[in-house]
């Protein structure tokens, strides 16, 4: 317990998936967490069960793809909380899966425009504050496919790997503030994206889909959110200091194939 006690955490896409089990878990170690996403229904439900643990957390509704809500909503909570030290760009969109010669033009800008974009604006607006306060931790959530290959989802796959550079060049950046900036690259993890894949594939049971993926990882079975968040509380905690620039993967095994 306490491994980021003190510190203020900006959650991006916190209302489902690894972005809730990431807030939980930062709430439960200690960090006045910002919960923020579009589902303002589910937003106030995680800071519900936070509250309802004993942490600290509020909501805010937030669209990273916007430049001027995301620096209303991070003036916000910065007037809230005093400051921020922890920034997790969780928020992202999977995108339609089509070969790259059929997506359209809106089909690709939607994706960039909140995973990269996004990443972006919210690096933007955080880094300020972090200088005020004498330095911070920024996790982004990449993916696997930010790292390997795979045929399909173009654009998803694309600013995965953006995620992966602009976490390397902010790294170097931002390092003489104090400010550390690393990636997580889940792999296969427990959330609605997958159970999505699996019906494409025509897989509409959960436990076959789980099946299915366990089959691609050497560990034989599914990771779940908590496992990425836990990576992401060690990126965000001093736990890490001396960590910045780099990838952490959590994938089972797979990419080592």
């Amino acid at each position: 317990m306490g491994r980021v006690e003190g510190k203020v955490a900006i959650v991006t896409g916190a209302t489902s998936g690894i972005g809730r089990a990431i807030a939980k878990l930062l709430a439960r170690e200690g960090a006045k967490v910002a919960v923020t996403g579009r589902n303002e229904e589910c937003g106030r439900q995680v800071v519900g069960e936070i509250i309802s643990e004993g942490g600290t957390a509020k909501f805010w509704k937030l669209d990273v793809s916007r430049e001027e809500e995301v620096k209303r909503v991070f003036a916000e909570i910065v007037e809230e909380f005093g400051r921020v030290d922890i920034l997790v760009n969780n928020a992202g969109v999977t995108g339609v899966d089509k070969p790259t010669h059929e997506l359209t033009e809106e089909e690709w800008d939607q994706v960039m425009d909140v995973n990269v974009k996004g990443v972006f604006f919210c690096t933007k607006h955080a880094v300020p504050y972090m200088k005020r306060s004498g330095g911070g931790s920024i996790v982004n959530i990449s993916s696997i496919y930010g790292i390997v290959g795979s045929p399909g989802i173009p654009p998803y796959h694309a600013s995965k790997g953006a995620i992966r550079l602009m976490t390397k060049t902010d790294a170097l950046i931002y390092a003489k503030d104090s400010i550390r900036v690393n990636s997580v690259h889940p792999g296969s993890i427990w959330t609605p994206m997958l159970m999505k894949a699996c019906r494409k594939m025509g897989v509409s049971n959960e436990e076959e889909c789980k099946k299915v993926f366990a089959r691609m990882n050497p560990v034989g079975w599914v990771g779940e959110p908590i496992d990425v968040a836990y990576a992401v509380l060690y990126l965000a905690s001093d736990e890490s200091r001396f960590v910045t620039g780099t990838e952490l993967v959590v994938d089972g095994g797979y990419t080592a194939m």
